[in-house]
């Protein structure tokens, strides 16, 4: 049997569950975007997508996971936020998972705000900060959705040009 078009099965999950998780916190996207072409690449023993190609696909990655965190917490820290915030916001979008797109949405809000409430600020300053750290996870979350596509860009290009999908 050919378990060829098993694996490129397997690459594509790999890469669909990457996406879904660039969007929700407690799946590493980017990383698991990574992993999906790193299969498409040792599928084609590396021939088609070529080691320079995972190389950047890789520095892609680590770039990403960067900017996670280098967003987040400069959303919070530009509105005054604490790094009460920046935990809140964390936990807040990992509790959001369980309450659908609105605590997606919400939740980092919510727990940034909690976080500072906690630490004893102000209403007015804990909403700021809040506010502060949901804009930075959305910021970051559309920069990881933005390199996942390049990354997945990058490989089709060169699957294309070999003619080893559909070809």
């Amino acid at each position: 049997m050919d378990w060829t078009i098993l694996w490129w099965i397997l690459a594509a999950l790999v890469v669909i569950a990457g996406l879904a998780g660039t969007v929700i916190p407690a799946i590493p996207g980017v990383p698991l975007v990574f992993a999906g072409l790193f299969i498409c690449a040792w599928i084609g023993h590396f021939e088609t997508i070529g080691w320079i190609t995972v190389g950047v696909l890789a520095f892609l990655t680590l770039f990403a996971w960067v900017i996670d965190f280098i967003a987040g917490a400069f959303g919070a820290r530009y509105l005054g936020a604490s790094s009460r915030a920046f935990w809140g916001a964390t936990i807040g979008a990992i509790a959001g998972l369980f309450f659908g797109l609105a605590g997606i949405i919400l939740g980092p809000f919510i727990g940034a705000v909690i976080g500072e409430l906690s630490g004893g600020r102000d209403v007015i300053s804990s909403g700021r900060a809040g506010l502060g750290a949901w804009i930075g996870m959305v910021v970051a979350t559309a920069v990881k959705l933005a390199i996942a596509f390049l990354m997945i860009g990058m490989v089709v290009f060169h699957l294309g040009f070999s003619g080893a999908v559909g070809g």
